[in-house]
């Protein structure tokens, strides 16, 4: 099985993006989908290689634009259910 990028992404990619990073990881260990999760900032997630994007709703026009991946816009970086809801479909088909 492919083992996917996945960029988890704030504005300055260390604070919420890191919170969404572990909320990822959490979903995907439960789903039994290996991964690489990485945090980044808005202006470095463009040329970070990626199979998908998980980012706010203020940054995710701007990722739309720069990027040739799937961009998941999440509203609450700490709602599992919404993480999985939004990014669990996508990612599935990725694989």
């Amino acid at each position: 099985m492919k083992k996917l990028n996945i960029i988890a992404v704030c504005g300055f990619g260390v604070g919420s993006s890191m919170v969404l990073k572990m909320k990822i990881e959490e979903i995907l260990k439960e789903a039994n989908i290996a991964a690489n999760v990485q945090t980044a900032d808005v202006g470095s997630a463009s040329s970070t290689p990626a199979d998908i994007i998980f980012t706010s709703n203020e940054l995710g026009d701007k990722l739309s634009a720069s990027v040739d991946v799937p961009v998941v816009i999440i509203n609450n970086f700490v709602d599992k259910n919404e993480i999985r809801e939004k990014g669990l479909p996508e990612v599935e088909k990725l694989l």
